[in-house]
């Protein structure tokens, strides 16, 4: 059977949320391997530092020290699993998708997740890597 593996992320900056935990699913390895036209889950459970009506996505590839987006298809976190507005010190489960898109190169590099509110500051943020392939 297929299991997801827990990461500890460190993370940056004072008003990061605290990440309690951190799924990719399925991930029974590391790097985690990304089969092109397959759909991975995410879950991360936090702690909020900050209050925040609303909360968006931002996803990026890590390569080379360049940051490329990687599109999801719902950057809403009100819409993936966290009930907004956000309260400061209230912990939350966000879900959503990773979809491995087949016209992608099969590569190593480190996906990056961010989750901030309206005014840009980082709810959480987190990095795993990752290797692309057929």
């Amino acid at each position: 059977a297929e299991t997801a593996r827990q990461y500890r992320l460190f993370l940056a900056g004072s008003v990061d949320g605290s990440i309690q935990e951190v799924n990719v699913s399925p991930c029974p390895t590391q790097p985690c391997l990304l089969h092109k036209g397959t759909s991975y889950s995410i879950n991360v459970t936090f702690a909020s530092k900050i209050e925040s009506q609303g909360s968006k996505a931002r996803v990026y590839g890590e390569m080379l020290h360049v940051d490329i987006p990687f599109p999801i298809p719902e950057p809403d976190g009100c819409k993936s699993g966290i009930q907004c507005p956000i309260q400061k010190g209230h912990s939350y489960s966000y879900l959503n998708k990773l979809p491995v898109k087949s016209e992608y190169p099969s590569i190593k590099l480190i996906v990056k997740w961010e989750l901030v509110d309206d005014q840009d500051q980082m709810l959480f943020c987190w990095k795993i890597p990752v290797q692309i392939t057929s």
